[in-house]
């Protein structure tokens, strides 16, 4: 009987590291974040890296998130604007707030705010 037993455990246990081996992984993360929460708060602490440096690292972030088949996360494309008007680039900046308004429709109304404070003509616009 205890042969018989070790035998009926065996086959539970290698049916259940089967069973767990063909088990499919659980979605990805939603948003590439990476160091962007990171590199927005230095940002906002205005003495960290310089704003042309953080504007590199962004971009950097972006080329690796198309890359990847990957989604920006929220606010990123509007802290990069804001970097941009920093360094003097309002043309960028201003597409880069119709590209966050496009990406998140609720960002829309603050996202304005911005647009009407660039171009009063330019919140009526859509990202081409």
């Amino acid at each position: 009987m205890k042969a018989g037993l070790k035998t009926t455990a065996l086959f539970v246990c290698m049916g259940a590291a089967f069973l767990a081996g063909c088990a499919q992984k659980g979605p990805g993360p939603l948003y590439m974040w990476e160091a962007f929460p990171k590199q927005q708060y230095e940002a906002l602490q205005r003495g960290g890296t310089p704003a042309s440096d953080q504007i590199i690292a962004l971009e950097e972030h972006a080329q690796k998130a198309r890359a990847a088949g990957a989604a920006l996360p929220p606010g990123f494309r509007a802290h990069l604007a804001m970097l941009k008007l920093s360094v003097g680039n309002p043309d960028e900046a201003r597409l880069l707030l119709l590209a966050e308004k496009a990406a998140f429709p609720e960002s829309a109304p603050y996202m304005d705010q911005f647009l009407k404070r660039l171009d009063p003509t330019s919140s009526q616009e859509n990202p081409a």
